[in-house]
């Protein structure tokens, strides 16, 4: 009986014919709904011990077999009547007495592959009716095309209310959808961020055995980072000279929203950043996402558990479990993604407008020029330092990065990033540590976005940088990017403390605020790039890359 082209039933007779029927009935489904010949034959080999099981333990002459398309995954469910009974222990559970040896081999198969799957397999015994649901992801790139669409029709959506609708209502839907429902989504990244962040790096420290091993591996990381951070710097500062944007900018400035940017501080010393990075309690870390503190704290009990005898097993399961915890709990919020996208693309649309963003449009293209400039940096890095073939993550990352520019915050994005890491076959003991590092200390894309916008401010006020002045900015570009929070806005901060460092009047910002929230998608997007990409380098480097799955 069918109910639609991917909602579809079948009943069939509790019986071996029966199990034929729902392999075949799962394979010619399957692949009307798109999925790759591979997963196809997975998944009807793990339907067809799926309907051994159910149909053994039926009570009733008949089983179903139903499946349905719901988002980025097709659900394959068989069920029937019957007592409860123990899947795992009935998967292979009678090989041994089995006579017939191919017989044997074969369900061996059935319940290995049943078992691999386990993390998609779900059994349940409801109201005297036992069922088997098998989870097939339809496509890797479901979720991409889901996020993209949501930013396509936000985008659409936002220029259609900006110029039809009347300013009350756009501000009224801002103010009680589009906003409320972005900020609830961003807030729910940040509740976990710090743990994940925290719980990350410790049980990715606590399997070193060997300290110096750690030590090496994060100076690799940590030289690559300040190395790609330095560089960002110079092709912010070269591509401006390149082109010279803002010259033709009118200097209007909003005087009460510039007051709230740059009324915020950000200390810019080195000696304050060394000191800083000790927290005077255990707590405040987590409450404030103190990234450099979290990692602290991370290391030294990472370094502890490691040394505390016949317990350190215990910790150590005690803090994977952790970790596993809240990166699940990460990848059911990540679900909401695309709701998120749209609310935000929109509200940043109804708020800037189409004039706003051409009126900074130079500004802004050799801000991306430098971005464009900076990818190639990191494929020259994968080329030269680790001898790799960069085509395989130009290929695989650029989902991610649609999904972390929607996000604009290089913190919320570490799950992201150590999923990416994980796909692209980076050992889990690097990337636990590089991307949360990365997420606080390597913001090439800010460094890029300083350097360009600072200078461009300068030349609008009609301020000359000398020499000097740009040795200074440097260094400053370097401490502020390593000192800024991995959270939306707050490149203005930085900008703003540059740009009194440099003689700028600060209420050049109120020239580029508009379109800061966009700005700010291509910096997130950037840096996490540039986590990544360093992730890479730094494990083909140490042989801690699966070159199979890299390359795959």
């Amino acid at each position: 009986m069918s109910t639609g082209l991917f909602n579809e039933k079948k009943t069939v007779s509790a019986d071996e014919g029966g199990i034929s029927e729902i392999v075949q009935f799962v394979r010619d489904r399957l692949s009307v709904c798109g999925i790759n010949a591979k997963d196809i034959s997975r998944a009807a080999l793990a339907a067809e011990e799926a309907a051994g099981m159910i149909i053994s333990h039926s009570a009733a002459d008949h089983a179903d077999v139903h499946i349905r398309k719901l988002g980025g995954m097709v659900y394959v469910d068989v069920y029937s009547k019957g007592d409860r009974f123990d899947p795992a222990e009935k998967a292979g559970g009678d090989l041994l007495s089995d006579s017939d040896n191919s017989a044997a081999a074969q369900s061996m198969i059935s319940s290995i592959l049943l078992r691999s799957m386990s993390e998609r397999f779900v059994y349940r015994n409801i109201l005297g009716t036992n069922l088997i649901r098998i989870k097939i992801t339809r496509s890797k790139r479901a979720f991409l095309y889901q996020t993209l669409g949501s930013m396509a029709v936000a985008i659409i959506a936002g220029l259609l209310l900006s110029q039809a609708a009347p300013a009350s209502f756009n501000d009224l839907l801002d103010t009680y959808i589009l906003t409320p429902v972005k900020t609830m989504y961003l807030n729910g990244l940040k509740m976990v961020v710090a743990p994940v962040v925290f719980f990350s790096i410790v049980s990715c420290i606590v399997r070193f055995t060997d300290i110096s091993e750690l030590g090496h591996l994060g100076g690799r990381i940590m030289s690559l980072y300040l190395i790609t951070t330095v560089i960002a710097v110079f092709i912010g500062i070269g591509a401006f000279y390149l082109f010279r944007p803002g010259g033709q900018i009118p200097a209007d400035v909003a005087g009460d929203a510039v007051k709230s940017i740059t009324s915020q501080t950000m200390n810019v010393s080195i000696k304050d950043t060394i000191v800083g990075i000790v927290p005077s309690d255990f707590v405040e870390p987590f409450v404030e996402s103190n990234m450099l503190q979290l990692i602290f704290l991370a290391i030294i009990c990472g370094i502890s558990a490691g040394a505390i005898g016949q317990y350190s097993q215990i910790v150590k399961s005690f803090f994977e479990a952790l970790n596993d915890l809240f990166l699940k709990m990460t990848t059911i919020i990540i679900r909401f993604m695309p709701a998120a996208v749209f609310c935000s693309i929109c509200s940043m649309m109804l708020k800037m407008g189409i004039r706003t963003i051409a009126s900074v449009f130079g500004i802004f293209g050799t801000f991306l020029f430098g971005l464009a400039c900076q990818m190639a940096v990191y494929c020259i890095i994968m080329t030269v330092y680790s001898r790799m073939n960069p085509m395989p993550f130009l290929k695989k990352y650029p989902q991610t990065m649609i999904q972390v520019f929607s996000m604009a915050s290089s913190n919320a994005s570490i799950p992201l990033n150590l999923e990416a890491c994980r796909s692209l076959g980076v050992a889990k003991k690097l990337y636990s540590l590089s991307i949360p590092l990365g997420a606080t200390v390597n913001m090439d894309g800010g460094c890029i976005y300083m350097a360009v916008f600072a200078l461009a401010l300068a030349k609008i006020y009609g301020v000359q940088v000398s020499g000097a002045s740009i040795t200074a900015m440097v260094i400053s570009i370097v401490v502020l990017s390593i000192g800024a929070p991995g959270i939306p806005g707050s490149g203005l901060i930085c900008l703003s403390v540059l740009l009194t460092q440099i003689g700028v009047p600060t209420e050049a910002i109120g020239l580029v605020m508009g379109i800061d929230s966009l700005v700010g998608m291509f910096r997130c997007m950037s840096n996490c790039t540039g986590d990544v990409a360093v992730s890479i380098a730094v494990a083909k480097r140490e042989k801690l890359l699966d070159a199979d799955r890299y390359m795959s």
